[in-house]
């Protein structure tokens, strides 16, 4: 297999993977906890206006997570998650250390770093966006 190819393969099981991540995460926030007990337990952990964050997070991870798997304004989307991510290090789990067992901060940092370097390259080849704004060289194609 050529760099492009690995390249190409490595870009969309991220994306795919990430975006999975995120969408059972918003998904959870909906229907395990429902609304009121993830805006309860925002509360809880001192996130500020919980009562406005806790939907907007849930609809974030939600529809970012299955726009990631599909490559559906991909930058725009894992922006948005990596800065949702670095809210959630900074606001909640940096205090309790490296470890999730223990609460901390090391599934929101590498969920944080994947959408963080999805931002940066874009969705890759296989994705809605290429077949959206087409070729590298479009003007579009700065979000693709």
């Amino acid at each position: 297999m050529n760099q492009s190819k690995l390249t190409t393969t490595a870009l969309t099981i991220l994306r795919v993977i990430a975006g999975f991540l995120f969408a059972a995460h918003g998904w959870q926030k909906f229907n395990e906890w429902t609304i009121a007990g993830t805006q309860a337990s925002f509360a809880k952990m001192g996130v500020p206006a919980a009562e406005l964050a806790a939907p907007a997070v849930a609809t974030l991870e939600l529809v970012g997570g299955v726009a990631l798997i599909l490559g559906v304004l991909t930058r725009i989307f894992a922006a948005l998650l990596a800065v949702n991510m670095l809210g959630a290090l900074f606001l909640v789990h940096a205090s309790a250390g490296v470890f999730a067992a223990t609460g901390g901060y090391e599934l929101v940092l590498l969920l944080a770093a994947g959408a963080g370097a999805i931002a940066l390259t874009g969705a890759g080849k296989v994705a809605v966006d290429r077949a959206l704004f087409g070729r590298s060289n479009s003007k579009l194609s700065v979000l693709a």
